[in-house]
């Protein structure tokens, strides 16, 4: 009887890639404070991993995946100093690799962003950042994992319900006028040619076709990063930070002219830039929408554009909100009618300025799912009740596929 013997891989880990090599360590990068037991109740939103945690997250990558050597882990095991053994200088050019790909760079070393709070962490390690090269990559992982369940849909511009001078003709026609594309419709300008001679032509004759006017979105993205992101047994946050990153990547690559932004939200809100998301934990505790939705109309504003909207990622209901006076005021049992007020005081601001706010609800309670109704009736804008496990399909398609019409 044939047999089939298995070892572990012996080639060498100087043949991985840069991008083979934060593929490896995807789930460190992203974990949003659930699957380690002693941050599960206790978040921390500033979370600032150490060169000494990205080394662990990889030696642990590496034995998952059976890449070590075997001579290789009975030097480490045996040795005095692991700074000596063949793993760990391996480990340390894997991490060099990826300072040098432009994934990773040590705080203070991005110009446009000078170093705060200095170089090391509470035990003295060396920190780290992700860049937004990093932030990128992952964000296409995470779009072909998504799409790639929905077969092929090749995405294109943003549809409106107007006609104008285009690519993707109507089969309709106007006549010319100053600022309009040369776009001609040959067979009905030949007919007037005909009709008064070459001699006679002017401007006035010229026919051009018609196609589907398309215009730039703006986007801010609101992530619910409250403390019921990952209680209660399931990981919320992680897939929604995915679906965030993927839609990056697909606004990059397939709509330049778009812009997106990020927005966490928990007991107050804060924009969060690209390179910062897939680091980005859960916590504070409470939920303030209301501060959410008034900074995405800030952001808004300051970017402008013809077509705009909200995304919000949640899965629970408002329970906090900002005070004039700065403080914050919490409820976490029921639908507090004082913050609900003020929530929906700002969904009817952003009516008021065009903008629907398309909700992605993560929860199925009766009176979240009452908020939500409200929230869709006043913004007019959609909403769709979800789970961690497809938001990533129901987000994608509707960004894709939705004709945004003028409110």
């Amino acid at each position: 009887m044939k047999a089939i013997r298995y070892s572990c891989y012996e080639g060498s880990l100087e043949d991985l890639s840069p991008e083979e090599i934060l593929s490896l360590i995807e789930d460190f990068l992203l974990d949003s404070g659930f699957s380690d037991p002693f941050q599960r109740y206790d978040p921390d939103p500033e979370r600032q991993p150490t060169l000494e945690d990205l080394y662990d997250a990889l030696l642990e990558a590496l034995l998952k995946n059976q890449l070590v050597p075997e001579d290789w882990l009975r030097e480490a095991r045996f040795a005095d100093r692991k700074e000596e053994t063949r793993l760990y200088q391996a480990i340390t050019r894997m991490m060099e690799k990826l300072r040098e790909a432009g994934y990773i760079r040590l705080p203070g070393e991005d110009p446009t962003n000078p170093v705060q709070g200095g170089y090391k962490g509470e035990a003295g390690e060396a920190r780290f950042e992700l860049t937004e090269k990093a932030s990128d990559f992952l964000g296409l992982r995470s779009l072909r994992e998504l799409l790639g369940a929905l077969g092929r849909n090749p995405p294109g511009l943003h549809p409106t319900p107007h006609y104008a001078p285009g690519v993707e003709k109507t089969g309709e026609t106007k006549e010319w006028e100053w600022g309009d594309p040369l776009e001609l419709n040959v067979p009905e300008t030949l007919k007037k040619a005909m009709a008064k001679g070459l001699r006679e032509l002017s401007h006035e004759d010229l026919v051009i076709d018609l196609s589907e006017y398309t215009a730039s979105m703006s986007t801010v993205v609101l992530l619910d990063c409250s403390h019921s992101m990952i209680l209660y047994g399931e990981d919320r946050f992680t897939p929604a930070k995915k679906v965030a990153l993927a839609l990056a990547h697909l606004i990059r690559t397939q709509y330049p002219g778009d812009r997106v932004r990020f927005v966490l939200f928990h007991d107050t809100a804060e924009e969060i830039p690209l390179s910062r998301l897939p680091l980005a934990q859960v916590g504070p505790y409470h939920t303030n929408t209301k501060a959410g939705l008034e900074l995405a109309r800030t952001l808004l504003k300051k970017m402008g554009g013809e077509m705009r909207q909200i995304i919000l990622i949640t899965d629970g209901k408002p329970s906090a909100i900002t005070l004039p006076s700065g403080e914050i005021y919490k409820n976490a049992w029921g639908l507090d009618p004082v913050i609900l007020a003020e929530t929906l005081k700002e969904a009817t601001l952003a009516r008021k300025e065009g903008i629907p706010i398309h909700t992605f609800m993560l929860a199925r309670e009766p009176e979240l799912l009452a908020f939500v109704k409200k929230l869709s009736q006043i913004t007019r804008g959609k909403a769709y009740l979800t789970h961690p496990g497809n938001i990533g399909r129901y987000l994608l398609l509707d960004f894709l596929n939705k004709k945004v019409r003028r409110n």
